[in-house]
């Protein structure tokens, strides 16, 4: 059965789940309705989040930049965690971006991988996380397609371009999942890649 977490909760995904290896980590969003045009018309403007992966050693430190998953570079150097492509409106049902992460493929030198969205230039298109709703991340078996773990945000992050969502890392011995739900300003992955430097 899956768990609901709330922010700042963490779970054991690999305790009573012994043959986990594969892990879809699927994020979605939706364009919350905006009042636009006359007569107080309701209208959805087209959002482009894009979902990545950060891949940190010791400390939570990025060792690399080549150590981002995103929509320019698919797939990470070890072959452990591969970004499933680009999801340019969030429109439609379930995950909007996924990424398969192979955990026994993951060198012992890295202890994290945190998962990030940012708004595709939210600052030239006047974007922000307060204009969508029903966002979330969920950790899923890739091979029993059972999901082990959802968080939902739901709180307003009005003015807020970008968002640490969580994090899956190794415990002794075992792996893990923090939902961190932490807002930003960052203009672009970049400036958010940056903060784990």
């Amino acid at each position: 059965m899956s768990v609901n977490l709330q922010k700042g909760q963490k779970v054991d995904l690999t305790k009573g789940n012994a043959g986990l290896k594969r892990l879809v980590v699927g994020l979605g969003w939706d364009a919350a309705e905006q009042k636009k045009g006359l007569f107080g018309m309701k209208k959805g403007v087209q959002i482009d989040c894009d979902a990545s992966a950060l891949v940190c050693g010791a400390g939570g430190k990025l060792l690399d930049k080549s150590d981002i998953v995103y929509f320019g570079n698919l797939r990470h150097k070890t072959g452990a965690i591969t970004h499933l492509g680009d999801n340019l409106t969030g429109e439609g049902d379930g995950d909007d971006e996924q990424l398969i992460v192979e955990l026994n493929q993951i060198p012992a030198n890295y202890e994290k991988i945190i998962f990030v969205v940012n708004i595709y230039q939210a600052y030239e298109r006047n974007q922000h996380f307060g204009m969508i709703k029903n966002a979330f991340i969920r950790i899923v078996d890739a091979d029993t397609k059972k999901e082990l773990c959802k968080y939902n945000l739901s709180e307003s992050y009005e003015n807020m371009t970008a968002m640490i969502f969580g994090e899956v890392y190794r415990y002794n011995g075992e792996w893990k999942f923090n939902a961190i739900g932490q807002p930003t300003q960052d203009k672009g992955l970049g400036e958010l890649a940056a903060r784990f430097v």
